[in-house]
């Protein structure tokens, strides 16, 4: 299944993640260390890792439960990141740290909390990625790259909510058919996930195709920016000036128990993608998740780029928590991701 791209998109292709340093993520926190309490802050750099792998590492080495260390968010395993973890340590002192994490995992810094981070605690992700292999219409880039930066690019989940070849979606349907029963707690929650987001992003998709993705629309409910508020309200001219300024952003839903917010056209065309995907929304009510909603649009923050030859393309820029840097790179071109092609021949 493929998702609508704008018409200023860019038609590069190329290769990611060729290399860890190729994707390098660097989380941006919503909060400052107090410099006491029972919770030691980790500021950890790892490569090639995952978070939950890492967060067991600190686990073991502390000598206490999983459920005892936590972060702010979830960060690629093929990648260079830096992220903060907490490490629960009431009246203890910290191990040393570096004389148990292999070579990959890097404490970069320590420092005493009176909380535990909790996830959300961010600001949002810096990124470095670097394009290898580049091949396409140089000229039409720099246009997609100057649309990126005047209206942002479409919010979509990114496909690894969906696994390889959509697997999750085909796991969420056996599940809400009752053909198996998932045992896990994470293989429930990543199911319904991944059923929440395809349902969103085909109703982004049909407003992307039609050009409305970054418009106000009789019937729209709005999320303001920063925020997680929404609202709906009769379309007029106070509004029209505010979508096209940034203070609001149209949405779509996120499926679940209750009535769409939404009126008028709107609210018929995410009525018609609840229809096509019945049994997804049927599986996701019975299981208990509410009405949500979740911007169409996704504003990029100090968006920069540079080749570094003549096949390589560097990219930097900014994003908010709970989006996703595949959005950006969707608008420039097509591009084969070698560590994930490597982990598919070896399974």
């Amino acid at each position: 299944m493929k998702f609508s791209k704008t018409p200023h998109a860019a038609d590069i292709t190329g290769d990611i993640r060729t290399h860890h340093a190729d994707f390098q993520v660097d989380e941006i926190p919503d909060f400052t260390p107090s410099g006491d309490g029972e919770h030691v802050c980790l500021k950890v750099q790892k490569a090639g890792q995952n978070t939950e792998w890492v967060s067991k590492q600190f686990a073991d080495i502390a000598g206490i439960a999983r459920r005892d260390v936590s972060y702010a968010g979830l960060k690629d395993r093929h990648a260079i990141t830096t992220q903060w973890f907490s490490v629960w340590l009431p009246g203890k002192v910290s191990p040393n740290w570096s004389e148990h994490l292999p070579e990959s995992i890097k404490v970069l810094e320590e420092v005493r909390h009176n909380r535990k981070v909790r996830i959300g605690t961010l600001r949002g992700n810096r990124f470095k990625i670097i394009m290898r292999n580049c091949t396409g219409d140089k000229a039409r880039l720099e246009q997609a790259i100057a649309a990126i930066k005047a209206q942002g690019v479409p919010n979509y989940f990114g496909q690894q909510r969906f696994g390889y070849q959509f697997h999750n979606i085909e796991r969420a349907t056996l599940w809400f058919e009752g053909q198996i029963k998932p045992k896990a707690r994470h293989q429930k929650s990543m199911y319904l996930s991944a059923a929440r987001s395809l349902i969103f992003n085909q109703n982004l998709s049909q407003r992307v195709s039609a050009d409305t993705w970054c418009q106000a629309l009789d019937g729209d409910v709005y999320q303001l920016n920063g925020t997680k508020s929404c609202f709906y309200e009769p379309l007029d001219a106070t509004i029209l000036q505010r979508v096209e300024q940034f203070d609001l952003h149209p949405t779509a839903p996120l499926w679940g128990n209750g009535e769409l917010m939404s009126q008028s056209t709107v609210r018929e065309q995410e009525a018609a993608v609840a229809e096509e995907f019945a049994l997804l929304c049927q599986g996701l009510e019975k299981h208990g998740l509410k009405q949500e909603r979740r911007s169409l649009r996704l504003l990029v923050d100090q968006l920069s780029h540079q080749w570094l030859d003549d096949d390589c393309l560097e990219l930097v820029f900014k994003l908010p928590p709970g989006s996703y840097a595949t959005s950006v790179l969707q608008e420039l071109g097509q591009f084969t991701d070698i560590a994930e092609l490597n982990r598919i021949k070896t399974d």
